[in-house]
């Protein structure tokens, strides 16, 4: 099996909505966000997916977050904006981008990094 990832950055502002700490206060991060595909077989170049089309899905994604203030976008507006929420929406989005694009690989994961040693992954 072979996988391949991906990453990217945003800044955005967040606070979580319920938290008993500072976390309840609005404050920022610099994110950094990494999407996983895996696959059992390369292509008849030797690759496994492009990265060029995952750089341009998750750029798309997650340059819809940049420089937001989280709490006020669909769906944390509703949604608490944890990184382990961002991460499932950073994934279903960016699988929604990737629907037929993908020949020899599906979208397994996507992690969100709040922090350099605090991370958020999800698998669907």
């Amino acid at each position: 099996m072979f996988e391949v990832s991906v990453d990217a950055t945003f800044a955005a502002a967040h606070s979580l909505r319920g938290y008993q700490g500072k976390c309840e206060n609005l404050h920022g991060h610099n994110y950094k966000v990494r999407l996983t595909v895996e696959g059992p077989q390369l292509d008849e170049i030797g690759l496994l997916e492009d990265f060029t089309l995952l750089k341009q899905v998750l750029r798309a994604v997650v340059g819809k977050l940049d420089h937001q203030h989280l709490n006020e976008l669909p769906p944390f507006d509703q949604l608490n904006p944890s990184a382990e929420n961002l991460a499932r929406f950073i994934h279903d989005e960016s699988a929604r981008e990737l629907s037929g694009k993908m020949r020899n690989a599906k979208l397994t994961s996507a992690t969100v990094w709040e922090t350099d040693t605090a991370s958020a992954t999800y698998r669907p």
